[in-house]
């Protein structure tokens, strides 16, 4: 009898261990993906509009068409300008696109605009059909 409960036992340690394992799995990069960043000039006329909605909140969305994938990341209404928004990392996975975006404020070199601003920006990259993960 001590033999059997031992051996359940045993099974159910291998098993929460792999499990763990498995939770524990880090993400493969499969390749840095090339990018442009996109001025408001350019555009396309429906992702413009959709920003327009939605540019006083936070934001993370995609677009696509026939020949690009656009990631779209707002930092909603911050009180004064000067804001930029760097790409620090953007990247294929096996199961995904990661995308990683800094806001960075008002740099001391100029006084900022006291009017209120809407910091996003608009990624351009290949067309693929991958979740976009933004962090």
């Amino acid at each position: 009898m001590k033999r059997w409960k031992m051996l359940v036992l045993c099974v159910v340690l291998v098993g929460i261990l792999s499990g763990c394992e498995m939770l524990n799995m880090e993400r493969v990069k499969l390749r840095d993906l090339e990018f442009v960043i996109l001025s408001e000039e350019v555009l396309p006329a429906e992702l413009k509009a959709i920003i327009d909605e939605r540019k006083a909140e936070e934001f993370k969305f995609t677009y696509s068409d026939a020949d690009a994938l656009y990631i779209c990341v707002g930092y909603g209404q911050q009180k004064t300008g000067g804001f930029s928004i760097t790409v620090d990392e953007l990247y294929l996975t096996e199961t995904a696109i990661y995308v990683e975006t800094t806001l960075l404020g008002p740099d001391g070199s100029e006084e900022p605009s006291k009017a209120p601003s809407y910091p996003y920006i608009v990624i351009k990259t290949e067309a693929l059909d991958e979740t976009v993960v933004c962090e």
